[in-house]
């Protein structure tokens, strides 16, 4: 290790990459879902493949009641209600009621934001309990999808496309327009009615319609917790790069600042507490708990990296005349280059195709190159035409 490597090691600071994840954890939030359906429904198989958590594993929900469990950690509670107890003195409208209002005791990051309520698929119909239930969600307000679970699906021979069986299908035109044994109209005041399945038939694979749970859950959420709701859910990352561009751009803002006066390649360090939030905020979006997975040794040779010196080196070479001073325009590339290489560690590690404990040891593997920083400049440069 060079002589410049190790004075950086010792004076790289990782308190902003802690301090930023922790700033950005708080004012992304938590996003809270109501999941209520019968045992056996699939209420545990439907959170694991949405958020790959696995609450029944982890065992760390906290029993607030009779019938209700609340799962959390920074960024997604579940509270896990139960459906109507059979032989029960109390209706299930009232049972639902005065879980809600245990619930509502709560502290403001608890409460519920969307409600998903389970039912089997080959259920065929709600019962009077489901409707009463559902009645009582709507009249406090709280959106309900009506999740169709255990769904089988049909493909298409041709257009490889997949739809419910028949079955599914008529109990779905039931539900959008209800009636009872009578033939009266029901009113059950649900938001969207929604089939999934979490396997295939033969028990494997990834199942289907949870990305359209995914997507509709996000529009029935409040605004102030849409973000949390998109870190916690795993199945769609475009909606986590979208997060996470904005927070490179504005650290390419800063870096670019710093540098408006060009600075030494020898000075570059000066970057790296900008480079560093980056980072923070990047992997608050992806739901990482870098604190736990590296040592404070490990963050601060990350640091170390992303200084860029070498990198910065490397660029001004290949610029006649830049001599070996930094200014605005590679410094803004180059923290740009760096943002995006660390995102896509950051999703390889959401995505579980990197271990955890190999993030300090692999970061090399996603330093951007010099023509990287190179094609980043000339997309500024056109970007100002």
């Amino acid at each position: 290790m060079s002589a410049d490597s190790s004075r950086q090691k010792r004076e790289i600071d990782q308190r902003p990459f802690l301090e930023a994840t922790s700033e950005a954890k708080s004012r992304y939030g938590r996003f809270n879902l109501a999941v209520i359906g019968g045992t056996g429904v699939g209420k545990s198989s439907l959170v694991n493949a949405v958020f790959q958590r696995d609450w029944a594993a982890v065992g760390k929900g906290l029993p607030v009641t009779k019938g209700v469990r609340y799962y959390h950690d920074d960024s997604l509670g579940i509270w896990d209600i139960e459906g109507f107890e059979i032989g029960s003195a109390v209706p299930p409208r009232e049972q639902l009621r005065n879980h809600l209002k245990t619930i509502e005791q709560h502290p403001r990051n608890e409460q519920i934001a969307v409600v998903w309520y389970c039912v089997k698929a080959n259920d065929d119909r709600l019962t009077r309990a489901d409707i009463e239930m559902i009645q009582e969600l709507d009249a406090r307000g709280l959106p309900v999808i009506l999740v169709l679970t255990k769904v089988d699906w049909e493909r298409n021979a041709l257009t490889g496309s997949r739809r419910p069986t028949k079955g599914t299908r008529e109990f779905i035109s039931w539900l959008e327009e209800p009636v009872d044994e009578n033939g009266q109209p029901i009113t059950i005041p649900f938001a969207r009615v929604m089939p999934t399945s979490t396997r295939e038939r033969d028990g494997k694979g990834t199942g289907h319609g949870l990305g359209d749970l995914v997507a509709e859950t996000l529009a029935l959420s409040p605004a102030d917790v849409k973000d949390a709701f998109r870190i916690a859910q795993r199945l769609n990352l475009p909606w986590k790069r979208e997060m996470a561009r904005p927070i490179i751009n504005g650290a390419a803002g800063l870096a670019a600042g710093v540098a408006a006066t060009p600075i030494p390649v020898g000075d570059a360090l000066a970057l790296a507490p900008i480079q560093l939030g980056m980072m923070g905020r990047i992997a608050a979006i992806y739901d990482l708990e870098l604190k736990t997975m590296m040592s404070a040794g490990a963050l601060a040779q990350l640091g170390v990296q992303i200084t860029g010196q070498a990198l910065a080196r490397s660029v001004l070479k290949l610029i006649p005349g830049a001599g070996n001073a930094v200014n605005a325009s590679v410094a803004a590339a180059l923290t740009v280059a760096m943002g995006e290489g660390w995102m896509r560690l950051c999703e390889q590690v959401h995505t579980g195709k990197l271990d955890l404990a190999k993030v300090g040891d692999s970061w090399g593997d996603y330093v951007p190159g010099a023509l990287d920083v190179m094609r980043k400049m000339t997309m500024q440069r056109v970007g100002k035409k």
